[in-house]
């Protein structure tokens, strides 16, 4: 089985795809564009980067894989150690590591990982069809040359009839000169302005990521039924969370899994990214958050963190 095919299933649809304990590979849309060397032509795309901080398991790859082949989430994640595994021992040696449609992977001089990304997949799915395509270069100084000549050789007649007589194709020459040099002044301004607008997007892509990797994903094999929960509201304003969940179920089912391990746990609501969030237990007082906080994140969850809110 190939884990790089599953990545490369899942770039076309999210932003990003982590790697449990290797790193994640973050697309980045792009606009058309050419190059001026090759005189090539390409539609939008997306590019692929590589982050190596990018290792804590949100669940996705492993879920998608657990219901492509029909193997237990625990199994999936077994897998995908066992590639990424073998993925740094090869970079420990000084060996690349091909990734297919994705790119390859080495190490510099000094140890860090450098990405080359693949060109030969677009994961942009709004330009599927769409292929890159190379045009001659104008020769613009030939053309001007020929104006030039053409003028030369035209001659001059000195009544205003016969000035009105001037040739035709010599007007279509001149025009084209003129057309071709106001077309590349145009071109270079659009060529600036994508730059900027690429500028932007990558300096965007690191808050898409923050947001990535808080959405959890859970494996449910026997779902419980549809349950209505009634949320009091408390007073309590210090809340250890335990998770953010984008189906409201899971969020009723970490709860449940919660409370038979002896936590006053509950749902908090909605957080700005339209996540249900999950607490372990809620405090009247800092000190008290503080301590529970510690002691959760000691011995049943390191991921643990204290929300400050009032409901």
């Amino acid at each position: 089985m190939r884990i790089a095919d599953y990545i490369s299933d899942l770039l076309y649809r999210y932003e990003c795809v982590i790697v449990p304990d290797f790193g994640g590979f973050v697309t980045n849309e792009l606009s058309a564009n050419v190059n001026h060397f090759t005189h090539t032509f390409y539609p939008p795309s997306k590019q692929i980067s590589f982050n190596s901080h990018l290792q804590n398991n949100d669940g996705l790859l492993a879920n998608h894989i657990a219901s492509v082949e029909k193997i237990s989430f625990e199994d999936a994640v077994s897998l995908i150690k066992n590639e990424s595994e073998n993925w740094i021992q090869s970079l420990l040696q000084n060996e690349s590591v091909e990734i297919s449609k994705i790119g390859s992977l080495a190490t510099n001089e000094e140890g860090k990982i450098i990405f080359e990304p693949s060109t030969t997949e677009n994961y942009l799915t709004s330009s599927f069809g769409l292929s890159s395509f190379s045009s001659p270069a104008v020769k613009r100084l030939e053309y001007q040359e020929k104006v030039r000549q053409l003028e030369t050789i035209a001659p001059i007649l000195p009544s205003e009839e016969k000035k009105r007589k001037t040739p035709v194709f010599l007007k279509i020459a001149a025009s084209l000169a003129l057309l071709f040099t106001v077309g590349s002044i145009g071109w270079n301004s659009y060529n600036e302005n994508q730059y900027q607008k690429q500028l932007l997007a990558e300096q965007a892509q690191q808050e898409v990521v923050e947001q990535k990797i808080q959405q959890a994903t859970f494996v449910i094999e026997n779902p419980l039924p549809e349950i209505t929960l009634n949320v009091l509201k408390e007073t309590k304003n210090y809340h250890v969370i335990a998770g953010a969940f984008r189906e409201p179920k899971n969020a009723e089912k970490k709860v449940q899994q919660l409370i038979e391990k002896g936590f006053d746990a509950q749902i908090l609501g909605l957080n700005k990214w339209n996540l249900t969030q999950v607490s372990f237990a809620s405090y009247d007082n800092k000190v008290d958050a503080l301590n529970g906080l510690r002691t959760i994140k000691r011995t049943v969850n390191s991921d643990a963190w204290l929300l400050v809110k009032k409901f």
